[in-house]
């Protein structure tokens, strides 16, 4: 059985993705899997700290295109790693930013700002 190589979106698709769901939501985690199956530990912290603090969030799994959602997401962040945390548009950064601010006990504040 043989496999087909990542036939994921073109750049544009992607582009269009990103900027769709950055203006349809108050709060999207662009991460690695889903909701339901993370598939790297970062994007899992990072699920499991904004489900903490809001019922309604957004993910957008990015690992069918991963190479187009670097390009079109460090657009918007200036970073290229995933996982990738956007509240009404701005970014606020990535796992260890939301350890950060959890810590600091500005986590809910950040993600109700919306």
């Amino acid at each position: 059985m043989e496999f087909p190589p990542n036939q994921g979106l073109d750049q544009e698709e992607v582009n269009e993705q990103v900027d769709e769901a950055l203006e349809e939501n108050e709060v999207v985690l662009f991460m690695k899997g889903t909701e339901l199956m993370p598939q790297c530990g970062y994007s899992r912290k990072a699920l499991g700290l904004i489900d903490h603090h809001r019922d309604e969030f957004e993910t957008v799994d990015v690992l069918d295109s991963l190479d187009e959602f670097r390009q079109a997401l460090s657009e918007h962040s200036g970073w290229e790693t995933i996982p990738q945390t956007f509240v009404d548009g701005e970014f606020v950064g990535g796992s260890d930013v939301l350890e950060e601010l959890e810590e600091r006990d500005e986590l809910a504040e950040t993600l109700n700002a919306a």
